[in-house]
């Protein structure tokens, strides 16, 4: 089983829900952050005053596969999540060795 974690900009999360959903995707969590990489933030302009922010906000999606599902989740949110410009985010792929349904006990793949 894997975990992808998946950092985007936060009008994408809704091309990127359908994206997975159409791949056989049923659950993902997701969580709103803030962060920086190479466009290192951006100078914005506010009752005329220039400021600096260091932090932009993204959304970070993270969703539990079955390790033969894992190429086709991770093409489906890059083919979705990409607009070809600087700050797109990127994916993180993280091995999971247990998973446990709280509700009915269940363990491993069938707890996905």
């Amino acid at each position: 089983m894997k975990q992808i974690t998946a950092i985007l900009k936060p009008f994408k999360l809704e091309e990127v829900r359908e994206a997975l959903a159409e791949v056989g995707v049923t659950g993902l969590t997701v969580t709103e952050v803030k962060g920086f990489g190479r466009q290192k933030g951006h100078t914005e302009l506010y009752r005329g005053a220039e400021y600096v922010v260091d932090f932009l906000p993204k959304v970070k999606v993270e969703v539990m596969v079955k390790t033969a599902d894992l190429d086709r989740c991770i093409e489906a949110i890059v083919k979705a999540a990409k607009t070809g410009k600087i700050g797109d985010g990127k994916i993180f792929v993280t091995s999971i060795d247990q998973v446990v349904r709280i509700r009915t006990g269940e363990t491993g793949e069938a707890a996905i």
